[in-house]
Formats: structure tokens, C-alpha cells, sequence
């Protein structure tokens, strides 16, 4: 899998569904640019599962938190729009994500997520008895996450295997450093946290920095 962290994110339309049981098309590079806003995006394995669920409720928990970043929240995964509208419509106590306000891309044809390389393929082979492509692995996404600036470009990659959730408040800080960096020009040093001090992108920049902050 090749970063594209410093590219532009991919101009595709994907199937998405609403909360409403609305299907559109949505291109991700083209909410960021026409709105001029970053974008959240987040790929989870499979609807109606265990991991997945929670996670998706603490994304729309912090939904708020986005918004006020000027931050658009997209779900992902491989299952159908019907699908993603059938998970919607199921209550939280029964393991549903009724509730969950911003839209799900349904890549059910794995364009998307084939392009950026985050399929459970372990191995293809061809069957030459039946003519067709054998894949090993599930076939559905990593949890990856992807953050875009407003002009579509990717400034944070990151994925996780299966059972290891994310925690949506790294995500927020993520935001937070960069916009900072868009602002003012500096470099978030580790840790880095909105309020905290930052430092110049030089040597001297560095020396002040570990100087000040040392215990």
C-alpha cells in the first residue's frame, strides 16, 4: 500500500446513504474543495458487527467537535447502501447505529477502497479451470482513516487491523495541529495539544523548545 499523505485524495464518486434512506453519490475530494472544509474519513470492516458500531457512535459523539473545526465526518465501508440503511434504522441497545447524522459511502464495488489499498486481501491467484481471480481475505477494509485538508489534500493516513478501535480524540488533535501549522506556520512538537506551545522549523526553533520543555 502506497502513502498518499501530500496527494491530492482520489476524484471518484462513491454510492453513499443519509440517515434519512437516501442514496447519492458523493466525492469525498470534492466536499473538501467546495465546501472548504477538511474532511474525516473512516473505513470499518463490516455493518452489523461488533467494534464497528461503537466506533461510529463516538465519531457522531464528537460530531460537534468537527463541526466547530470546520471538519466534515464521512463513514465507509464495502456493504450496500440497503445495507447501510438497514443499520441505520436499528436501534443502539440492539447493536445499531440509529442516530448517526453524517453520510456512509456503500463502496460495494471496491473502487474506492481498491484504489487506496486497504482491502483484507491476502493473496489473489487465477483459476485457470474457471477463468476468475480466487481471493484470499475477506475482501472488506482495514479501519483506515483519512485526513483532508481543504484543497483535497491528505495531511494523515492511518489504518488498524481489525480488533483495534480508534480513539476519536487523536483525530481531533490531529486537526488541531495542522490547522495550527496552516495558521501560524510553526511545527507541533510530540504531544503537541491546542493551547500549548509550538515551535519554528529550524534548529535553533528545536534547541528552545526541548530547553523549555525539559523535566
Amino acid at each position: 500500500m502506497a502513502t498518499i499523505v501530500g496527494k491530492k485524495f482520489p476524484d471518484l464518486n462513491v454510492d453513499a446513504m443519509n440517515e434519512m434512506g437516501d442514496t447519492f453519490k458523493l466525492n469525498v475530494l470534492e466536499e473538501a474543495v467546495k465546501n472548504k472544509k477538511k474532511v474525516l474519513l473512516f473505513w470499518y470492516p463490516k455493518d452489523f458487527t461488533f467494534v464497528c458500531p461503537t466506533e461510529l457512535h463516538a465519531f457522531q459523539a464528537a460530531i460537534a467537535d468537527f463541526e466547530k473545526r470546520d471538519t466534515i465526518v464521512i463513514g465507509a465501508s464495502c456493504d450496500t447502501p440497503e445495507v447501510h440503511f438497514a443499520w441505520l434504522s436499528t436501534a443502539k441497545e440492539n447493536g445499531g447505529i440509529e442516530g448517526i447524522t453524517y453520510p456512509i459511502l456503500a463502496d460495494s464495488n471496491r473502487n474506492l477502497s481498491s484504489i487506496l489499498g486497504i482491502l483484507d486481501i491476502t493473496n489473489e491467484t487465477f483459476d485457470e479451470a474457471s477463468q476468475t481471480v480466487q481471493v484470499e481475505g475477506d475482501n472488506v477494509t482495514y479501519r483506515a482513516t483519512y485526513l483532508i485538508d481543504e484543497e483535497g489534500i491528505v495531511f494523515h493516513e492511518g489504518v488498524n487491523h481489525m480488533p483495534v478501535g480508534r480513539n476519536v480524540n487523536e483525530f481531533l488533535r490531529l486537526i488541531d495541529a495542522y490547522t495550527h501549522v496552516q495558521k501560524n506556520g510553526e511545527v507541533c512538537p510530540a504531544n503537541w495539544e491546542e493551547g500549548k506551545t509550538a515551535m519554528s522549523a529550524n534548529a535553533k526553533g528545536t534547541a528552545a523548545y526541548l530547553a523549555s520543555n525539559l523535566n
